[in-house]
């Protein structure tokens, strides 16, 4: 591991309560693998599985004050629920407190939670990896997911979306309008 990514982790480490911790470095090992099995940059897969949750332990309250502070925009899904916020401020503080400049580890970061329509090769990666990270062990289907993780980017990702759908409703949950958005546009590329 390089010397910026070992520093990192000493400064997150301070933010982070001990779990939240190791997932993050699972999520972090999971998309170098995922990484090497996709001929992706590494240490750019390193940097956003690190800097994922870089804002997921700010309280809820905090969360809203500093997006409204540093003009990010809060749809109402977020006010609704402030912990889906975690991904954009995540983004803005691993560019601003851990300085990433580059654009794709930023986005990744962003869009990591609900996902997006016509998402890159390394938002996938992220999207995918806080999801099968070895840590996790309740969503539904688990083992099949992360043997498609590592046989078909795409239709893993599908699966995720559409397994974390059943879940929303099922347990009659929010469900941010970017996530559908990001169903369907899968669903479609998936000719389903």
């Amino acid at each position: 591991m390089n010397q910026r990514i070992s520093k990192m982790r000493k400064k997150l480490k301070k933010y982070l309560d001990q779990d939240r911790y190791e997932h993050t470095l699972g999520v972090m090992y999971t998309a170098a693998s995922l990484a090497m099995r996709y001929g992706y940059n590494m240490d750019e897969a390193m940097i956003a599985g690190l800097l994922h949750d870089c804002a997921k332990c700010i309280p809820s309250q905090k969360k809203i004050k500093l997006c409204a502070k540093y003009h990010l925009s809060i749809s109402e899904s977020e006010y609704q629920n402030p912990s889906l916020l975690h991904a954009k401020l995540g983004a803005f503080l691993a560019a601003k407190k851990y300085h990433v400049e580059n654009q794709r580890i930023l986005n990744a970061i962003a869009c990591h939670t609900t996902g997006k329509p016509n998402m890159t090769l390394l938002d996938k990666i992220i999207y995918i990896a806080d999801f099968i990270e070895p840590g996790r062990n309740e969503a539904p289907n688990l083992s099949k997911v992360r043997e498609l993780a590592f046989q078909d980017l795409d239709k893993c990702l599908f699966r995720i979306l559409e397994d974390s759908l059943a879940y929303l409703h099922t347990r009659d949950l929010s469900i941010d309008p970017l996530t559908e958005k990001t169903y369907l546009y899968y669903k479609e590329q998936m000719h389903l």
